[in-house]
């Protein structure tokens, strides 16, 4: 008979956390009918993160598995735990005021994102193909509401419409390569299978396709070229808030399934995969950043731009030692919070117009809002690389990784195209300190956003001042 202890029930309280956070937002959103409790969704959401991100460094201690070897309780779960509650905050923070403006729904929204964030936690903690999958689908289907959630806006039920009908193609492909990996090894543990593989594995169709097929299902999730097709029109038609946090939070989850699964259980069969990884890489920074030269839209071109960046850390992944994935670790963490920061700079400066987030819109920004502009500013250098931000460092450190293990010509591959991208990113801060506004730029700028856009950018700029603090605490924490 199976029992649960208390260490089991403690590893899943920020998860058990987030679940109730879900179901007082339901119970508040019943209650408020007919009263003006606007404001108090919001602070449930926040309060319920905060909780969640709290109870995840209280578990950073723990090591191993529980719940008979399902579920990692170690410190890389851990941190990517609170990465993604403090991802979840930021989005709840940038919210409200970009519902108002949409008149969209609030209850639904927040209960959606916070069930959203719990599929990602469920997925960084998985010791199993199975809970992969669940917490995989959790998320996933959770973003699918999200992406089309402006019902009446024909470009977001388009986007979620696509968004569905893509995922479940790469969930299939994920499923069957589970089965035939579980036909093979017989078992869906990841301890098992690189048990398994590490003792002399004998070159047969279904591993091969097995582990083919799990490729492609997490390509289509990181959204890694020629498996991104959906990403651009999915990011450019859901809700701007929505695009901010499926660009961050749902990748980063992605990725470090990625590391697990690949990284560790499948590492001993590495020869069956580097190579195609590696390609992988080198198309989705070249084809993302080459696409994103092309854009009128600054929220097509940080969708463009995501997809690039996706394939900087796929070299992380193709490196494949502890270095690393600490450097691949460092990097999602500062990706997600410059490129949260920059879409919410976009949203509100698109306040003022219909015009549709063109590069436009950003003329004299700099001058006209000098916190939008100085933001903005450190979120786009970061994104770019430039010392001393946080964003320099992480590739700085990804590639490093990829050269010690002899990959120069990806590593020099990358450099390439940091240097292209430089160029767009570049135009946009020409365009708000070095261009005059067409008319009177006025921008409204609530209190509460305004201070989580600030606190953003000097965690950027801090972790990419003194990057030795958290790479020392993601080594600390790395499997």
């Amino acid at each position: 008979m199976t029992t649960v202890s208390s260490q089991d029930l403690l590893a899943i309280l920020p998860e058990s956390l987030l679940v109730l956070t879900a179901i007082l937002l339901i119970v508040a959103d019943g209650l408020r009918r007919g009263r003006n409790w606007t404001g108090v969704l919001p602070v449930i959401s926040v309060i319920g993160l905060v909780a969640c991100g709290a109870a995840a460094i209280g578990n950073w201690g723990q090591g191993g598995t529980v719940f008979e070897g399902a579920v990692f309780t170690d410190g890389f779960s851990s941190f990517f735990a609170t990465l993604f509650a403090i991802i979840g905050t930021l989005t709840v923070l940038f919210s409200p005021h970009y519902l108002k403006m949409r008149s969209m729904r609030l209850s639904e929204y927040y209960v959606v994102l916070i069930l959203a964030v719990f599929g990602m936690m469920v997925m960084v903690k998985a010791a199993n193909l199975l809970i992969l999958f669940l917490g995989l689908e959790t998320m996933s289907v959770a973003l699918y509401v999200l992406a089309g959630f402006q019902r009446r806006d024909v470009k977001s039920a388009e986007s979620g419409m696509k968004y569905l009908v893509m995922g479940a193609f790469s969930s299939g492909f994920l499923l069957y390569g589970i089965a035939l990996l579980y036909a093979v090894v017989g078992s869906v543990s990841y301890a098992d299978i690189g048990e398994y593989l590490s003792a002399g594995y004998k070159l047969g169709p279904m591993l091969v396709a097995g582990i083919a097929l799990l490729l492609v299902g997490f390509a289509f999730k990181c959204a890694a070229v020629p498996f991104h097709f959906w990403s651009p029109d999915v990011y450019d038609g859901a809700p701007t808030t929505v695009t901010a946090f499926m660009s961050t939070g749902p990748k980063a989850a992605a990725f470090v399934a990625l590391i697990r699964v690949f990284g560790i259980a499948l590492e001993p069969a590495s020869p069956l995969w580097a190579t195609a990884v590696t390609w992988l890489a080198i198309l989705t920074m070249t084809v993302g950043n080459v696409i994103a030269l092309r854009q009128t839209s600054v929220k097509r071109m940080l969708a463009y731009s995501s997809i690039a960046h996706a394939g900087y850390l796929l070299v992380g992944v193709v490196a494949g030692t502890d270095a690393a994935r600490v450097a691949t670790a460092y990097y999602l963490a500062a990706y997600a919070l410059m490129n949260l920061g920059a879409f919410a700079v976009i949203i509100l400066i698109n306040r003022r117009s219909d015009s549709g987030y063109a590069f436009d819109d950003l003329r004299g920004i700099g001058f006209a809002h000098p916190v939008l502009g100085i933001t903005m500013s450190v979120f786009l250098l970061s994104l770019t690389g430039i010392p001393p931000t946080a964003g320099f460092f992480g590739k700085l450190y990804v590639f490093s990784a990829a050269v010690q293990q002899g990959h120069i010509a990806l590593a020099v591959i990358g450099l390439l195209n940091s240097a292209v991208a430089a160029y767009y990113y570049l135009r946009v801060i020409v365009l708000m300190y070095m261009s005059r506004p067409e008319g009177d730029v006025v921008v409204e700028q609530p209190g509460i956003y305004r201070a989580a856009l600030v606190v953003s950018s000097l965690i950027v700029l801090l972790i990419g001042m003194f990057p030795e603090q958290l790479l020392r605490v993601i080594a600390l924490a790395s499997p």
